[in-house]
């Protein structure tokens, strides 16, 4: 499916930016990995900046679905980051140790940041980190949400493939898979609460849109 002319320039804006920034820094001293954390660091300071403002909550998930979740991105993020000597042969490399590959990984990891906030901007107050309904919560259907139901966790699941290319061990691969699943889980929730919420409207919306791929 074609993006509409307006959400074209906007998403070409953020692709050109983190083009000439991967340009760049590719010819200085930073090494991939810092770019990976450098992406993750500012995504994470757009959240906290974005959540200042927000709608009320009117309905919101089990605590224990809620901690299940974090509890998978824990773990995903430690496979990805903790050169543990107790995972043993997860430590070893799948891709070779190149320049380019590190590379690779650092450009989509910023891709994917700024898709991820690219999204969060257009749900705007209607976010919230939990499964959770808003008062007088809004369907979006704007943005990236014209094509994908979860743009957010599309942006950040790239990002993880970026940090996982850039890092080129298998324990970074096996964290992908429980960031994935993860994702997944929280997503159907999602969807079951926005289904009971808006009924046909959403229905329509999930004919019309991927999962976390483009439709």
């Amino acid at each position: 499916m074609i993006f509409a002319p307006m959400e074209t320039l906007e998403w070409l804006r953020w692709a050109t930016a983190v083009f000439w920034f991967v340009t760049d820094v590719s010819h200085m001293s930073m090494q991939p990995l810092r770019i990976v954390g450098s992406a993750w660091l500012a995504l994470g300071l757009y959240w906290l900046w974005a959540a200042r403002d927000g709608k009320k909550t009117q309905r919101r998930q089990a605590l224990a679905e809620r901690l299940l979740h974090v509890g998978f991105m824990a773990l995903g993020f430690i496979l990805l980051y903790s050169a543990d000597p107790r995972f043993g042969e997860l430590n070893r490399r799948f891709l070779p140790d190149q320049a380019w590959i590190g590379v690779l990984g650092a450009a989509l990891a910023l891709v994917g940041v700024a898709f991820a906030i690219w999204a969060r901007w257009h749900i705007g107050k209607n976010w919230s980190g939990t499964v959770t309904i808003k008062q007088e919560h809004e369907l979006i259907r704007t943005g990236p949400y014209r094509h994908i139901r979860h743009p957010i966790y599309t942006g950040i699941l790239l990002a993880v493939v970026g940090t996982v290319i850039a890092i080129g061990e298998y324990r970074a691969l096996v964290g992908f898979a429980v960031i994935l699943i993860g994702f997944i889980a929280k997503a159907k929730r999602e969807e079951s609460f926005l289904a009971t919420q808006f009924g046909p409207a959403f229905d329509e919306h999930r004919r019309q849109t991927g999962f976390f791929l483009p439709r």
